[in-house]
């Protein structure tokens, strides 16, 4: 089971920017990569998912979010699991 323990409080404010996500309705599988997926199949499905946070209103609280909860999983606010873990890493230097 996930250790959601670094995660914040649920509040109905903290989640209120997703029903504004261009992802919104979308399905999932092209923001988070099935088990194995590597190479190519894996840089194009993230650019895919890239391509609708590229027009989204909320990409960058999704980016803030996913970087504060250090959303290990998926393309959030337009950058990958690889891309934030860098930002993470940036950020703490």
């Amino acid at each position: 089971m996930a250790d959601i323990s670094r995660l914040p409080a649920p509040r109905a404010d903290d989640w209120e920017w997703q029903t504004r996500g261009a992802c919104r309705g979308l399905d999932s599988a092209t923001f988070f990569h099935p088990e194995n997926e590597r190479g190519p199949s894996r840089v194009r499905r993230e650019q895919l998912a890239k391509e609708v946070c590229g027009r989204c209103q909320v990409a960058q609280t999704c980016l803030s979010w996913a970087l504060r909860t250090r959303e290990p999983y998926g393309v959030w606010g337009g950058k990958s699991t690889e891309e934030r873990d860098a930002l993470i890493r940036l950020s703490t230097v």
